[in-house]
């Protein structure tokens, strides 16, 4: 395995080294991109996969629907399309209590063990808007634009290089409260994303002449990249995958999961009680996806503990049931294990990860008087700050010994959290020079095994 790491400090003057150099080879010749009236005729298509709550959902209800309360039934939303159809995803009106209960209700996902999938609360009806377009990605509510920015710098660093919306730049939002299910098992939501993204990066390539295209994951959106490439025979993968370029890519889990799990989760959200959003998101099947792989957090190390007993990545099923979740326990097992112990890095598919370091991340929950309702202490360690840094680097361990020209590249960035790592300055120059030096390689190139400290 080819691997290069390089280690940033947000103040780091090496960025700007780096940036420098860059524009030293496009001046030189080493690198051409010769940009048009019409943007940059050189660059390979690009498709933007989101992460966890990366981008918009909307929602509408049928009569099957029963409100939990008069309040859902009669007053939220508060605003619908001339259709029906309303903004799931992200409703700033979540905020406010009587409402926090009706959205988690409509968010609930229900797992049926008769037909072994995921489905949507009875009566709500879901969809993604814009596939094949950035535009959900750019602002989760556009309305709010300053608090739920999510991808906007990114796409006007891309627009900037020479990226053409529905051109040569494309967005690939999905239902990110499902997931995807081990070899046998049905995922209806997770398997038809994949297909619509197979497709969306075949018919980016035939628009752009038959160039590959690079694929810009975000968190979750880094599992579903991984797994599209690994569901599909290598020769394809030759013909239509440039790079993927995975950005905070939890490719082992995350601790924070747990939490989430255990105690609930606001997200930073302010106001929010964790504990009403709780069930749904124990409800979530990506968020099952997300607790720790024991083949990457291993059997010894201690990520819980309460006055009775610890868990490891490998008690999962245990803490599931002690939490009071028994209705996960079984598609964790049966469906969740075999997918995260089929964790593997795709064949001949360069990868370059992109994360942050140096921010305080969950590493061990103490729960000393068993009660999760209450929130923990935390044993904070490296990470950035959602996902420990074990999990950031676990593509690099999983390269077969059969694949040992798999080339892998790792850029380290200090400071930059989970989510910051869309938007920082440092962070966005890393990344727009990445892909700049990608479309500058006619071909798969090996990296050298070359390591840069601070």
């Amino acid at each position: 395995m080819k691997q290069q790491v390089l280690n940033i400090g947000s103040d780091d003057a090496t960025v700007t080294v780096a940036v420098a150099m860059l524009s030293l080879l496009c001046t030189c010749g080493a690198i051409t991109l010769t940009p048009t009236a019409n943007g940059n005729t050189n660059l390979h298509p690009l498709i933007l996969i989101p992460g966890a709550g990366g981008n918009q959902l909307e929602a509408k209800l049928t009569q099957d629907y029963k409100p939990s309360s008069f309040v859902c039934n009669s007053w939220y939303p508060l605003f619908k399309k001339k259709n029906g159809w309303f903004r799931l995803w992200f409703d700033s009106s979540v905020l406010l209590s009587p409402f926090t209960k009706c959205f988690a209700d409509r968010m609930m996902l229900h797992y049926n063990q008769d037909r072994d999938d995921y489905f949507n609360t009875p009566g709500v009806l879901t969809r993604v808007p814009h596939f094949g377009s950035t535009s959900s990605l750019l602002y989760l509510n556009p309305r709010l634009k300053y608090v739920t920015e999510y991808m906007a710098s990114l796409v006007n660093s891309l627009e900037k290089l020479g990226y053409i919306e529905g051109e040569t730049l494309f967005g690939a939002p999905y239902d990110f409260r499902y997931g995807l299910a081990g070899e046998g098992h049905p995922c209806e939501v997770g398997s038809k994303f994949l297909e619509d993204l197979k497709k969306l990066i075949e018919e980016a390539s035939a628009s752009n002449g038959g160039k590959e295209v690079i694929l810009v994951s975000h968190s979750l959106g880094g599992l579903f990249a991984l797994e599209l490439l690994n569901r599909n025979d290598p020769s394809w993968s030759r013909k239509f995958i440039k790079h993927l370029v995975a950005l905070s890519a939890p490719w082992g889990g995350a601790m924070d999961e747990m939490l989430t799990f255990a105690s609930g989760n606001t997200l930073g959200v302010p106001l929010v009680d964790p504990l009403i959003v709780r069930p749904q998101q124990r409800s979530s099947e990506s968020n099952l996806w997300l607790l720790p792989n024991p083949k990457v957090y291993g059997h010894h190390q201690k990520l819980l503990i309460t006055q009775n007993r610890s868990y490891s990545a490998h008690d999962m099923p245990d803490f599931l049931r002690d939490i009071g979740f028994l209705e996960g326990v079984y598609p964790y097992k049966t469906r969740i294990l075999p997918l995260i112990e089929n964790l593997k890095a795709p064949e001949q598919v360069p990868i370059t990860c992109v994360i942050g370091s140096g921010v305080s991340t969950p590493e061990i929950l103490f729960y000393r008087n068993g009660d999760f309702d209450e929130g923990p202490e935390i044993l904070y360690g490296d990470g950035d700050g959602t996902v420990n840094m074990v999990s950031l680097l676990a593509v690099q361990s999983l390269v077969g010994e059969d694949n040992k020209n798999q080339s892998i590249k790792v850029i380290k960035i200090d400071g930059v959290s989970h989510v910051s790592i869309l938007k920082d300055e440092v962070a966005l120059e890393q990344i727009i020079a990445e892909i700049s030096r990608i479309n500058s390689h006619h071909s798969h190139t090996a990296f050298g095994n070359i390591f840069v400290g601070r």
